[in-house]
């Protein structure tokens, strides 16, 4: 069976980063399932940090200051 590894980042790594991390997770999946090296899939897709949420807020929105108490 062939693996098929899906990694989502947001946009902003170098295409050298996202290349060395899809090879590395291959080598990872190749070591640790046994499958063949060549049968193993690894794609990256990067999203706009405007498309990517956590929480309510998205990664181009600035985090809101902490609460200070009084």
């Amino acid at each position: 069976m062939m693996p098929i590894v899906h990694i989502s980042l947001v946009e902003g790594r170098s295409d050298e980063v996202v290349k060395a991390c899809v090879k590395a997770v291959a080598r990872t999946v190749h070591e640790t399932l046994g499958a063949p090296l060549e049968s193993i899939r690894v794609y990256a897709t990067q999203t706009p940090p405007a498309h990517w949420a956590i929480g309510g807020r998205t990664r181009d929105e600035p985090a809101p200051e902490p609460a200070t108490e009084v």
